[in-house]
């Protein structure tokens, strides 16, 4: 194996754990928010109308997350 395949590979699992750890913290995120926002009396299950908040929160999160992200990584890749 040559030093760019060795490179190339070593990004590669960089660029993986980094998409790991993005995951991670946007299930994290949006536990800590959405539940927060709204589930004010945690008790045995959800209502219906703390699943369909927790639902819109979380699509709404997401959306906004993959905005973000589609932008970021946009920029990188024009700087290059």
């Amino acid at each position: 194996m040559d030093s760019e395949s060795i490179k190339a590979e070593v990004v590669k699992q960089v660029r993986t754990q980094y998409a790991m750890d993005n995951a991670k913290q946007l299930i994290e995120k949006i536990n800590e928010h959405c539940f927060d926002k709204c589930v004010p009396k945690p008790g045995t299950s959800l209502s219906n109308s703390e699943q369909t908040c927790f639902t819109q929160c979380m699509e709404k999160y997401m959306s906004a997350w993959n905005q973000v992200s589609t932008t970021y990584i946009s920029r990188l890749q024009r700087e290059q």
